[in-house]
């Protein structure tokens, strides 16, 4: 009889089907006001909304975060010592959730030693490839590696044996790849002496001009005081000894002042001291000193390749392990499919997919000696995909961060077809967007807001696309905005020549880029903008560059000490209270001595996170009591680094707080868009795009006519970009002239003049396929550019 019944009824769902939900319940990290969705599995979700408003808070540091966290705890406590110990984030339930895997915009590691190549591994595939079938054989895959420099020995060892100690004589040899003159780095510096010191001057005048290198700081007391030299005297009226001692000494043991110190002279100093650094590493007057004080030229012994003489000679099918690292990867990825060996058939075979990969992403472009450092966010970010478009792994969920940075809408069509793929095998893809090109595809819609950071923090929507259209969020209204080209444009006021440009992938592109207005260059992804716009304009002491490169900063670091915002507002507060400004820096004299200015008291739990608890002392203001003592217009120092942008900019507009200095910058402020930004906000809590607009704002106050800007509207929001336009057209108008390079519409229809080079990427761009105004792009529709501008404007 039950059977017969059960027969009838419709199948129960088991209960392990049961679980299609990631279930987040009163998160409240970062700006996060209890934010409580349910999130479809094995759907496209993308997370929209105004920079600031809270996406990267939920998506990253509350769902992905607590997954990795959860991984991480599956391991033995001796490998999480290991492993980065991640707190757990605000929230009160975390349900539902799978493994993540994050896939963001953090640039590569700037080593010079890293490439494209050692990033994905395609490099050790290829070494293995060489040590097998190379002719002539020269050794295993540490022969073909940069990385590895070759060492040989040989000495007595004393070893126990049978209760009897016996003395045995052996030796060692290690082949490495690495080229020995410019260790693997592919280049050699040149330094120019007249940069380092002033010859005129003796030490105790200050001849040495290197940064750092202050009078009474120890890096010159080393020098003075080592008695290799005499402090008083000119360096110019130095002995050929005392130079040699000054200039080019070994690591030598002084004790000065009691003190047991290393002198060393002042060449292999700054190598090792700056020069082994990365530039793009570099604190902005250091960097300016390197490319003041050092020219870079290509290796002669290597000729740039990094490798040996005995590793260039080795060749499979007449390609040396170097000719194959500098081809472009759609051509080495011919070339590898061309190669049939049985006996590293498997090999072979991964290799292919991995090569095929990068074609298939939008990167045969590149090539695998390209050094990491150099990609830019969107290709770093493609570049970490790789590893995952041919994995097996199902019901796993992928993170992405704006995948579409730095993409051609051509491009995105593409990247659009990867993320779907990725749902289609099973996953749960959680992206976060702002172009609507992929907010198109998506199958649930989070948009957070209303506004940005305090102002945000809620979930405004959550449902299918059109849903979103119909519905009064910001997102909602901005989601169909389509620019109009710019009907009058204004006339040049001059041009800047560019003449015979090679740079990368640039075949002697002759360009004149017009002065006074708003310029656009675009192109695919990999066409050579960059290449033309850093690589090729002259940089001289009119041109202010302000590229993708991402802002540095600790926890101690925020708005006001990074725009040098703090230094008239301790200034104003000492003069007042006629006091040092030093005591209003929580990094300096006035910081809370319990937690020395953090706001904060760290405790270590060895590999379980640490716990941040607020200080007692100073109740999260890093500030020792006594200093907020001392007011200025009424207020504290602490209460005005509380304070936003916007009633920072009115505080020291007027009245007895009047700051002219202080109020020039608050106005920069405001006008890329941060005014909802308190100034004592930590860096490390700001989103990418609000860094973006806070590096652009210092930089606007740099004395120069020509403003370079790269992806501006990177991480910014649509409704965020009609105020960049707004701002772009601010500075044109001052009289300034503002190249862009950009793939945004918007950006592009209300350029005055475009520059677009193509008309593919690698060696099929590098050339200008169009110059004129957009009303002629769209009219002429004769490249890709043109072709998606005439369908975003509807023309």
């Amino acid at each position: 009889m039950s059977t017969a019944r059960t027969g009838e009824q419709s199948p129960e769902q088991h209960a392990a089907d049961s679980h299609d939900l990631i279930r987040v319940h009163g998160a409240r990290e970062n700006n996060l006001k209890d934010v409580s969705i349910e999130i479809p599995k094995r759907r496209l979700t993308v997370f929209t909304g105004v920079s600031g408003s809270g996406k990267s808070s939920l998506v990253f540091d509350t769902i992905a975060a607590e997954s990795q966290r959860l991984i991480n705890e599956t391991y033995s406590a001796f490998l999480q010592n290991f492993m980065p110990a991640q707190a757990r984030p605000e929230v009160d339930v975390l349900d539902g959730l799978t493994t993540a895997i994050i896939v963001d915009q953090q640039r590569m590691g700037a080593d010079p030693r890293s490439t494209v190549g050692t990033a994905t591994d395609t490099n050790a595939m290829l070494r293995i490839l060489f040590s097998r079938l190379g002719q002539p054989h020269i050794g295993s895959p540490k022969a073909f590696s940069f990385n590895v420099a070759s060492i040989s020995g040989a000495g007595a060892v004393t070893v126990e044996r049978g209760g009897q100690t016996v003395k045995e004589r052996r030796s060692f040899s290690v082949t490495g790849g690495m080229c020995p003159r410019c260790e693997g780095r592919g280049a050699v510096s040149d330094i120019d002496l007249t940069q380092l010191y002033d010859d005129a001057k003796s030490l105790a005048e200050g001849a040495i001009t290197i940064p750092g290198y202050t009078g009474d700081g120890w890096m010159v007391r080393i020098y003075s005081g080592s008695g290799f030299l005499d402090p008083d005297k000119p360096i110019r009226d130095y002995t050929e000894a005392e130079l040699r001692d000054f200039l080019h000494r070994e690591p030598t043991k002084v004790k000065i002042n009691g003190i047991n110190l290393t002198y060393e002279g002042l060449i292999p100093k700054v190598q090792k001291s700056i020069l082994s650094k990365d530039r793009e590493a570099m604190q902005p007057h250091i960097r300016a000193f390197v490319d003041r004080a050092v020219t870079f030229s290509a290796c002669p012994d290597c000729e740039g390749t990094r490798l040996t003489a005995a590793a260039r000679s080795s060749k499979v099918a007449g390609i040396s392990i170097a000719d194959a690292c500098a081809m472009q990867i759609s051509d080495l990825a011919e070339w590898v499919r061309g190669l049939s060996e049985p006996s590293v058939a498997p090999l072979l075979a991964v290799l292919r997919q991995t090569l095929d990969s990068f074609v298939e992403i939008g990167l045969g472009y590149l090539s695998l000696d390209r050094a990491a450092g150099t990609l830019s966010g969107g290709e770093a970010q493609r570049v970490k995909m790789i590893r995952h478009l041919g994995s097996s792994l199902t019901d796993v969920t992928y993170v992405f961060d704006e995948p579409s940075t730095g993409l051609h809408p051509h491009d995105i069509q593409r990247m659009n077809g990867l993320l779907l793929r990725l749902r289609d095998k099973g996953n749960t893809v959680l992206v976060v967007e702002h172009k609507p090109e992929v907010i198109a595809i998506a199958d649930h819609v989070v948009d957070l807001g209303p506004g940005a950071g305090s102002a945000g923090g809620t979930v405004c929507f959550e449902g299918s696309v059109e849903g979103l259209r119909a519905a009064a969020t910001v997102t909602g209204r901005h989601l169909d905005d389509r620019a109009a080209v710019k009907e009058s444009v204004r006339k040049p006021t001059g041009a800047l020549a560019i003449r015979g440009a090679t740079s990368h992938n640039l075949r002697k592109v002759d360009v004149d880029i017009p002065l006074g207005v708003l310029c656009v260059v675009t192109g695919v992804a990999g066409s050579g903008k960059s290449s033309l716009v850093h690589g090729s304009i002259p940089p001289g002491e009119e041109v202010v560059s302000v590229d993708q490169s991402p802002i540095r900063g600790s926890r101690r670091s925020n708005p006001a000490t990074y725009t040098g915002l703090l230094d008239p507002i301790r200034k104003a507060f000492a003069k007042a209270n006629g006091v040092k400004p030093a005591l209003f820096s929580a990094n300096s004299e006035g910081a809370c001595p319990t937690c020395n200015g953090a706001g904060v008291v760290y405790t270590d739990l060895a590999m379980m996170a640490g716990v941040a608890t607020t200080c007692e002392d100073c109740e999260g203001r890093r500030f020792d009591a006594s200093v907020l003592e001392y007011r200025f217009g009424g207020r504290d120092i602490s209460e005005v680094l509380a304070m936003p942008v916007t009633e920072a900019a009115a505080f020291f507009a007027d009245g007895e707080a009047r700051t002219p200095a202080a109020h020039r910058i608050l106005t920069r402020l405001v006008d890329v868009g941060l005014g909802y930004v308190s100034l004592g906000q930590p860096l490390t809590t700001l989103s990418g795009g609000e860094r973006q607009r806070l590096k652009l704002a210092t930089r606007m106050a740099d004395k120069g006519g020509v403003y370079v800007l790269d992806e501006p509207t990177t991480g910014l929001h649509l409704a965020d970009v009609e105020q960049l336009l707004g701002l772009l057209d601010r500075l044109v108008d001052s009289g300034k002239s503002v190249i862009v390079v950009e793939h945004h519409q918007a950006v592009m229809a209300h350029a005055d003049w475009i520059i677009d080079l193509g008309p593919g990427a690698g060696h099929d761009g590098g050339r200008v396929v169009f110059e004129g105004t957009p009303a002629e792009l769209v009219a002429a529709r004769s490249t890709l550019t043109g072709e998606h501008l005439a369908a975003y404007t509807g023309a």
